[in-house]
């Protein structure tokens, strides 16, 4: 398949494109969708062909026998993270926010502290919020041009009522990827302070060349508190089939987290289970490759637009496809320098103070998306703060 290839999703009940206009003002018919952490790409075609087999198939029942998926699931951490897992560790939930609700719910109770390292997605702040939980938000620090953990202040900010953190890794919005020693150290803290570990590694497949992301379940000592969240979904650009991994070795946390599912009623969706078994394969692999080249490229060209206008600073792309810009360096309050990108530019992107602290100068861009358009955006960038250059 073509990357470059602009494939028209107006009209398609895609949240990115269709609900950029009532959300942000941004213009259906001429704005670029920036925002949700979808790509504008169709997926490999060994997913296509599992779903034509499907549709072939013609019967929509339910799914039994999951050992081929458990044994994809099993085969891709193993031959891309260099981590083996046993099949009965794995959960399947209806996407990874999904999950992360599953975890709250099962390993905290009302009122108890979840920590966060902020700025960081979203959606971990808003289900934590909504099961009646604190969220506690642990600003990182930027240095030279990345984020990173002060451990000391974080430890001074615990109080005792924090049970879980829910770790981002790689980090979303920052796109780091966080060495070894670094990983190390968010255990010691959990460990310290007796946090069961959320790890979401949802961007794990998305690492830029020249990086390397390292699995928690690699880190020594973690194991008793650990809970791994993994999708093909952001690898694929499968989002809509809602399926995502709980993957949780302790035997203790594993049976806790069951009886949770069981009292849901939870059950995954057939078509999430084929794409994903048929996704983790040696031919979605050549297809990943292919992608994090294409995204490379996408993320040279952004940045170099974004460098070129005084003022704006985009964080260096270690992993994801997310760019994430400070525009404190332009003197603008936070309503001016939004306002050029979306009404001058015709640009949605995400509003940095939704992901936490430290994220109020920020706006975050989505770059999967084909190359003219990406293009296309850092035109029009440059056109709506040409008075700084």
């Amino acid at each position: 398949m073509s990357f470059d290839e602009i494939i028209d999703r107006r009209g398609t009940h895609c949240a990115k494109w269709d609900k950029m206009e009532p959300i942000y003002g941004v213009p259906a018919d001429t704005g670029i969708a920036m925002w949700v952490a979808d790509m504008d790409f169709r997926p490999p075609q060994v997913v296509q062909t599992a779903l034509q087999d499907m549709l072939d198939h013609g019967v929509y029942g339910y799914f039994g026998d999951d050992s081929k998926y458990l044994g994809a699931i099993q085969w891709w951490m193993e031959h891309r993270h260099g981590w083996k897992l046993a099949p009965e560790w794995i959960f399947t939930t209806h996407g990874l926010v999904n999950g992360t609700a599953m975890c709250v719910d099962a390993f905290t109770k009302a009122g108890d502290g979840v920590v966060l390292f902020t700025p960081v997605y979203h959606a971990f702040a808003r289900v934590i919020s909504a099961a009646g939980r604190q969220v506690v938000e642990c600003e990182m620090a930027i240095e030279g041009g990345q984020y990173t953990l002060d451990f000391d202040a974080y430890d001074a900010q615990m109080t005792g009522n924090e049970t879980m953190l829910v770790f981002c890794s790689p980090h979303n919005p920052g796109g780091r990827v966080w060495s070894r020693s670094e990983l190390e150290q968010v255990a010691a803290f959990a460990k310290r302070h007796d946090l069961v570990l959320v790890s979401d590694e949802i961007h794990h497949d998305l690492v830029m060349p020249g990086h390397t992301h390292t699995p928690m379940a690699l880190i020594d000592g973690v194991a008793d508190r650990l809970v791994m969240m993994t999708a093909t979904t952001k690898t694929f650009n499968i989002a809509g089939s809602h399926s995502g991994n709980v993957i949780i070795p302790d035997p203790k946390l594993r049976e806790t987290f069951a009886a949770r599912i069981a009292a849901m009623g939870l059950s995954p969706n057939s078509f999430g289970l084929f794409m994903a078994t048929a996704a983790y394969s040696p031919e979605g692999a050549a297809w990943v490759d292919d992608l994090v080249s294409y995204l490379d490229g996408n993320r040279q060209i952004f940045d170099a637009a974004i460098k070129d206008i005084p003022g704006l600073q985009s964080m260096s792309l270690q992993s994801t496809y997310l760019a994430w810009v400070d525009f404190s360096g332009t003197g603008m309050d936070r309503s001016e320098f939004t306002q050029r990108v979306e009404n001058s530019a015709g640009i949605a992107a995400n509003h940095g103070p939704t992901f936490g602290k430290g994220g109020e100068s920020f706006l975050r861009f989505n770059i999967a998306t084909p190359r003219a358009r990406v293009e296309e955006a850092c035109n029009r960038l440059r056109e709506a703060f040409k008075d700084l250059q």
